[in-house]
């Protein structure tokens, strides 16, 4: 494999030389060239820089007052234009201020920036960027203003409602949790919906790793087909770049970050009932004379124990942080190191996690650049964390400590529900832990072979082992008698590559920069996995157990090659245009669909430098539109291929067994993607942003059910298509912008419909998710694709207290039933997705005091809160406590009352608790996400640079009506057979969905 890395790196570098070696001459004449400024009678020469950094400015408009003679500044800022001393020349360029000065022969212009916003640097699609000459939709986070307001060890949850169009989950309230990221809907049915990574330069998948949050210089989120095409196959959910800090010229800095805090659950609107209201309960059953509790009277009202008060405390956290950077013209360095400890609210979780990175710049001449790095990261995870089901669920009667304080055995007599175990009895005995460890090295170059014309290379490897130890106790229900000790581990590689060759000119008025490339990105993932039992107690090896239990490992290997082309074209800074091209291959499809072909074309308009556009009241305003396309490829590796298990065995004699069917012409699931765009600054304060898209998938790719026959229930095809559509909008406002005093207001608007268009083979629908403990949705021409396919509740008989559904009757009528089974599945007029999102904040800095204000909010979009099938079951289920019903709930309890709740029977078996749109809950917010005020102070005479000592708070409360724990549904996370972690958003929220915690911290950061 490691052969065939290299044979891919070569055949990169060998396609670029070709055209490296053709301009080979006239690059050493160019070289010795020695640029003069032209002194003539004819003309005016000079140079223009910026007035701040003393920069020069490539492509400034020159012109003379009331003539038609115009010049454009080249690559370092010169200009010669035909006029004489003493005329009047105008200089205009983009995002600086518009100059007019007396001419003079070798002449010095500086041009002073007007709005940072639109002259900003922005990473985007292996390159760089000014904003005001982009064509494509993207949107910049800097990561200062996340990190001052978040804890969180994990990048991806910084970014909820920062960006309008972007859907972010965060993940739940146990350490270490990774939150789930959809930017402008769901482009695939059933594969992973987390967007591209790019970190630094390189493809990272979609699992960004642990980086700490504080190294990060900024996020940019390419969300439409002019900037994502680029990615070809890769950028199907977006993509988001991140760049990493990197060591500045000068004198070595000092950054010190430490930051120490606290954080208590956030239970939403569940209450469970406390032994009293258990107990008046189950007294106001319609047949309470059927209770067959062993400890069954009054005395259970003075039973209370509290469960989720025994599970959770206020948890802490810890983060420390140290950065070194600085150097020379030839030599800068960037070093950090910092350690985040967090012990969870949830009693006996606790991860730790270390980071190392560092960055060196070598210029050793002026024509080459070198740039070795890596980073690392340690992971541990100490996991004695108490049951969080059993938090709501066991019973308030049951007291898990004896009178001597001990853990009581399980499955007690002493308990109402002795059928339970006593997780508390487990937890003195078992445990696991995990540790992981994560490498990245890069060493990338650029060659300047022209001050036009560059090569670049980026080289990465990427490496993490995980391994995880669980231990059974004998005296445990786990493995009772016997223990167990199980153990697994996993190591993953991934390896990236690509050869670039930057064209960057300017030929008069015109501006063009270009690139060519190739790039080749594998990798290789080997989980294994064993466990043993017959142990003693207390011993936790596996080489003393006495019985090998399970055993299992793989590899799984993957590749994808690409060569992708793309050019961007400038026209007096008021004309732009972009192409991309891109060819992928990937090894999980058959040779005859191997490779697939993607584009996007795009351009701009800035309409605010047009001479006959003349309101004043508009500082700004550019159109953009863009047409392209991306793809996606299967979630698992080997789809193409029919494949065997030949672990299987009969009668003891090992054999192979069909295990899945291949699909050879299984082709390219893509997303042709249209939108438009307007960028608008006015009144020299408000800066908005207004986009629109259309986005068709075709090929979806989806494991259709088949016959069971030869013992393989699905394959993968080629099932349909489907669009999303929506708008966004961004606002920014400087409402008061002083020296001394700024207060400003941000906010983001997104929407997205989701609509099935299409399904192939004649199918009319496709039901999903059809097991008995989540809401089943269904794929359907015309419906979203995460429309919820239930029976419709009815409500309760207001003459006998029964739960009613609606049924079809034979002549297609909806008609009320007491019948649960008689109840029809319906598409519901309901689904998951919201009919709008956003975010908005508000910020301000006084002297040295500073206070941010954010807000995130969800309208329209429905979850199906399966925990109430068990917490709020009508007496269906005696085993685990129910919930306190909620303000506007009311129980039925006699004839001609209008009530939410059925009447309520011991071991209810109406099925009013069964699966319907009963528990289909509007999920709608408002979050007050974080609050953050902090002081600056100046201190040269002690050599510090600055000091700023903050206050942050994090999720203080919610405005919703939805019953459960959180609206924001955490994402569950797993990991795909390449290894990487992925966030899985459901539409259902279980009985143990770890809750959301609210944070306190206290933040100190010192720069020397």
């Amino acid at each position: 494999m490691e052969n065939s890395f290299l044979r891919h790196l070569f055949r990169g570098g060998l396609i670029l030389s070709a055209f490296i070696g053709a301009s080979a001459c006239p690059l050493s004449l160019h070289a010795a060239t020695v640029r003069s400024i032209e002194v003539t009678n004819e003309k005016i020469s000079g140079v223009v820089v910026d007035a701040e950094t003393g920069e020069a400015l490539p492509g400034v408009a020159v012109s003379v007052t009331g003539r038609t003679a115009r010049a454009v500044t080249d690559a370092k800022g010169h200009f010669s234009i035909d006029a004489t001393t003493g005329v009047n020349l105008r200089f205009s360029f983009i995002g600086y201020e518009t100059a007019t000065m007396k001419a003079v022969n070798g002449m010095t212009v500086q041009l002073r920036i007007k709005d940072n916003n639109l002259n900003e640097a922005v990473v985007v699609g292996y390159g760089v960027q000014r904003r005001n000459s982009m064509t494509g939709s993207m949107q910049t986070v800097k990561g200062a203003d996340l990190t001052s307001t978040t804890t969180t060890p994990n990048v991806g949850n910084m970014l909820v409602g920062k960006v309008p169009g972007v859907d972010v989950v965060p993940g739940s309230g146990q350490p270490g949790s990774m939150g789930s990221i959809i930017i402008r809907g769901k482009s695939t049915i059933n594969g992973s919906t987390d967007p591209l990574w790019v970190i630094d330069g390189v493809i990272v998948g979609s699992d960004p790793g642990d980086i700490n949050p504080d190294d990060i210089q900024s996020f940019t989120i390419l969300k439409d087909a002019a900037s994502t095409a680029i990615y070809g196959s890769q950028g199907a959910n977006g993509v988001i770049v991140v760049t990493t800090k990197h060591a500045a010229m000068g004198n070595i800095k000092i950054g010190v970050t430490a930051k120490t805090g606290i954080s208590v659950l956030n239970n939403g609107h569940v209450h469970m009932m406390n032994g009293q209201e258990l107990y008046d309960y189950y007294s106001s059953f319609s047949n309470a004379a059927e209770i067959a509790f062993p400890r069954w009277n009054n005395d259970l009202r003075n039973s209370n124990f509290d469960w989720w008060k025994e599970a959770t405390h206020i948890g802490s956290t810890q983060e420390y942080g140290l950065t070194l950077s600085g150097g020379t013209e030839k030599m800068r360095n960037f070093f950090s190191i910092a350690t985040y400890k967090e012990n969870g609210a949830v009693r006996g979780y606790d991860y730790t996690r270390f980071n190392l990175r560092y960055k060196l710049e070598f210029r050793p001449y002026t024509w080459l650049t070198i740039r070795p790095s890596f980073d690392g990261s340690k992971t541990n995870i100490e996991d004695r964390q108490r049951d969080v089901t059993s938090m709501y669920s066991m019973l308030p009667w049951d007291n898990p400590y004896d009178e001597k304080g001990k853990p009581v055995k399980n499955y007690s007599d002493t308990w109402v529900n002795s059928n339970s175990t006593n997780y508390l009895y487990e937890l003195q005995y078992n445990w696991a832990k995990s540790n992981e460890y994560r490498f990245n090295g890069n060493i990338d170059f650029d060659i300047r072979l022209t001050d036009w014309l560059t090569f670049s290379s980026v080289n990465s490897y990427r490496w993490f082992t995980e391994k995880d130890k669980s231990y059974t106790d004998p005296r445990t229900s786990g493995a009772e008698d016997i223990g167990r000790v199980s153990e697994s581990s996993s190591i993953g590689e991934r390896r990236y590559t690509n050869q670039l060759l930057r064209f960057d000119k300017s030929f008069g008025l015109w501006g063009i920069n270009a690139l060519l490339g190739y790039e080749f990105n594998d990798g290789k993932f080997s989980p294994s996995s064993s466990s043993g039992t017959g142990i003693m107690k207390g011993y936790s090896e596996l080489d003393v157990t006495t019985t090998p239990e399970a055993v299992g490992g793989n590899d799984y290997e993957w590749a994808v090659q690409s060569y992708f082309l793309n050019a961007n074209a400038q026209y007096d800074n008021k004309y732009m245009a972009q192409l991309s091209l891109r060819r992928d291959g990937a090894s999980n499809f058959g040779a005859n669909k191997k490779y697939g072909n993607f584009y996007s074309i795009s351009a701009g308009w800035v309409i605010s430098q047009e001479k006959w556009f003349t309101p004043t009241w508009v500082d700004y305003m550019k159109l953009r539109a863009a047409y392209g396309s991306v793809g996606q490829r299967p979630h698992t590796l080997f789809p193409q291929y029919s494949l065997y298990n030949i672990g299987s065995s009969y009668n003891g004699t090992p054999g192979a067994l069909l295990s899945q069917i291949g699909n050879p012409n299984l082709t390219w699931e893509k997303t042709f993607t249209t939108g438009i765009g307007l960028d608008l600054n006015i009144l020299k304060c408000l800066r908005l942003t207004f986009d629109y898209y259309h986005k068709k998938t075709n090929n979806l790719l989806y494991q259709v059910p088949i016959s069971g026959v030869v013992g393989v229930t699905s394959i993968w095809n080629n099932i349909g298509e489907m669009t999303n559509n929506g708008f966004e909008f961004s606002l920014g406002w400087d409402i008061i912008n002083r020296d001394d005093l700024y207060w400003g207001f941000n906010a983001n608007f997104g929407t997205n419909k989701n609509e099935i268009k299409k399904l192939y083979s004649g199918t009319s629908q496709i039901i999903l998710n059809d097991n008995p403990s989540t809401a089943t949705t269904l794929l359907k021409p015309g419906l979203s694709i995460d429309t919820y396919y239930l029976r419709e509740w009815a409500g309760v008989d207001k003459d006998n207290g029964r739960p009613m559904w609606y049924k079809t009757d034979d002549n297609g009528n909806r008609v009320i039933t007491h019948n649960y089974a008689e109840a029809n599945p319906v598409t519901l007029n309901k689904d998951a997705n919201p009919d709008f999102y956003g975010g908005f904040s508000s910020n301000a800095r006084w002297k040295g005091f500073d206070a941010q204000i954010v807000f995130g909010f969800s309208v329209g979009g429905y979850l199906y809160n399966y925990s109430r099938e068990e917490y709020d079951s009508d007496g269906a289920y005696t085993d685990r406590n129910q919930m306190r019903l909620k303000k506007g709930w009311s129980r039925w309890t006699k004839p001609g009352e209008n009530a939410t709740h059925p009447l309520a029977s011991y071991n209810n078996d109406t099925n009013s608790n069964k699966r319907s749109s009963r528990y289909l809950e509007d999920a709608s917010f408002l979050k007050l996400r974080s609050l953050n005020i902090g002081y600056t102070w100046k201190l040269p005479q002690w050599s510090i640079e600055s000091l700023r000592l903050y206050f942050s708070a994090e999720n203080l409360f919610t405005i919703t009506k939805y019953s459960g724990v959180d609206p924001e549904l955490p994402a569950s996370n797993l990991r795909d057979n390449s290894g990487a972690r992925f966030a899985s958003r459901s539409m259902n929220a279980g009985p143990a969905v770890y809750p959301s915690v609210r944070r306190f911290s206290l933040g100190l950061n010192i720069n020397f």
